[in-house]
């Protein structure tokens, strides 16, 4: 018999979610931003605070804050619904795409939430996606400490006229609280440079960030490099969640 999930307002929750038949979920930047920007939107409707969120090409793990079990059965279901929905719509395929129900375990002490925020931090280190946390986009630690850590710094009176077109939709959607979708990114990244593209990848994540570095930080101190201090020393362990080891690299998952 499954246990009955526990959440408790107040107490950190780790949850994870995995696909279905282990299959990829992101193989593209635009799958990438499409969750990213959702999640973001959702968190926020939802009431969901944020301290860490981790995707990695087959499985995501995210650090919340949420008042009960209903609120973050929403928020998850809310969102995993419109992600299906607009990935099967583009690819032009059909069923289910993440497994059913998610995972999730209540962090109780301060130790246990600094080992989950490493934990979560660093799972592109242990899967040899990055050699270290901050050098992988897509646990978002490096977005603490910068608004550009991918790309070159964002000029915005030296940007081409396609680059703040783009830029100025993205802050559009942003502001009627909506997500972007992949044609709208596809449409949006057509006619940009390489350097162009990575400094839109950076602008779509600072504009739409939920995380809350702040609140992150403070089991580290409140600082940004004791909490990189942290992710470089340890890697974390998640003996509540009992997450399913695959015994191979993530590396040969993505393009």
């Amino acid at each position: 018999m499954r246990k009955a999930r526990r959440v408790k307002e107040g107490i950190l929750n780790h949850c994870y979610q995995r696909t279905v038949g282990g299959a990829v979920l992101f193989y593209s930047i635009s799958d990438y931003l499409v969750y990213f920007t959702s999640y973001c939107v959702l968190a926020r409707k939802h009431g969901v605070e944020v301290l860490g969120m981790c995707q990695m090409p087959d499985h995501l793990h995210d650090s919340l804050l949420v008042r009960d079990k209903r609120q973050l059965a929403a928020f998850k279901r809310d969102q995993n619904a419109w992600f299906a929905k607009q990935q099967n719509e583009y690819c032009r395929v059909e069923g289910a795409l993440f497994q059913h129900p998610f995972g999730s375990a209540m962090k109780t002490d301060e130790k246990k939430i600094r080992t989950n925020l490493i934990y979560v931090g660093n799972n592109p280190v242990e899967r040899h996606l990055s050699e270290k946390a901050e050098d992988y986009r897509w646990n978002y630690v490096a977005y603490a400490n910068s608004d550009h850590p991918f790309s070159k710094k964002l000029v915005y009176s030296k940007c081409s006229p396609a680059l703040k077109a783009a830029i100025k939709e993205v802050h559009a959607q942003h502001g009627m609280d909506s997500p972007l979708n992949y044609h709208m990114i596809d449409r949006l990244f057509k006619p940009l440079n390489e350097d162009e593209t990575e400094q839109l990848i950076d602008q779509i994540i600072v504009i739409y960030n939920v995380m809350d570095y702040k609140g992150a930080h403070e089991f580290f101190g409140g600082d940004y490099k004791r909490f990189l201090i942290a992710l470089h020393s340890t890697t974390g362990s998640e003996h509540d969640l009992k997450e399913k080891r695959t015994g191979r690299s993530d590396l040969y998952t993505t393009k």
